[in-house]
């Protein structure tokens, strides 16, 4: 079932959406050898360090890129997630042809409290501007459609990337609220 927009799509547009929707899933080759990147992710967030997410956020996108045979591409991590009064944008993907490479910007706290985001947004975030991406080089789709099939693909991507058991954050965040719980004492 298209989503709501497709009716005002042309002709050539529609042809790129049906496309883009037959595929739910594009296999990684070895997505256990990704997991340890997600994790290094994952503590860089919890350290709200820019220049640590940016990094291991970079070998991540560097290692699909290059488990899939495909273009890299190049990412700029930004702070605070821009905003109006309506919504605020989480991350962003520039096709390119030719020989420049293809750029995706993301954005790592949120708009009102500034909070760094958390770890599986962040990373589904990061998997969604992938996924447009593989619909430019992998499938050789025209444009980029969020479709059925592209969310399907994007699930797909996090679940064959996030470990099996994502461990406890140990951030400054998470022990606060760890302390402010109460405790039971035994009988």
């Amino acid at each position: 079932m298209p989503f709501g927009y497709y009716n005002g799509l042309n002709h050539r547009q529609k042809r790129i959406y049906q496309e883009s929707d037959r595929v739910w899933a594009l296999p990684l080759p070895d997505s256990a050898a990704l997991q340890p990147l997600a994790l290094k992710i994952q503590a860089a967030l919890d350290s709200g360090r820019l220049d640590r997410t940016q990094k291991w956020s970079q070998a991540l996108l560097h290692a699909i890129t290059l488990q899939l045979g495909i273009r890299p591409i190049r990412l700029e991590l930004l702070d605070v997630r821009p905003s109006n009064s309506k919504m605020e944008l989480h991350g962003l993907y520039y096709p390119t042809e030719g020989r420049t490479l293809p750029r995706m910007k993301l954005w790592m706290r949120t708009a009102k409290r500034r909070q760094v985001v958390a770890f599986k947004t962040f990373l589904r975030t990061l998997l969604h501007e992938v996924c447009h991406h593989l619909d430019y080089e992998c499938l050789k789709l025209k444009d980029s459609f969020h479709t059925e099939g592209f969310l399907r693909r994007e699930s797909s991507l996090v679940q064959q990337i996030l470990p099996p058991v994502v461990p406890i954050s140990h951030s400054r965040r998470a022990k606060a609220h760890l302390n402010k719980m109460p405790t039971t004492k035994a009988v």
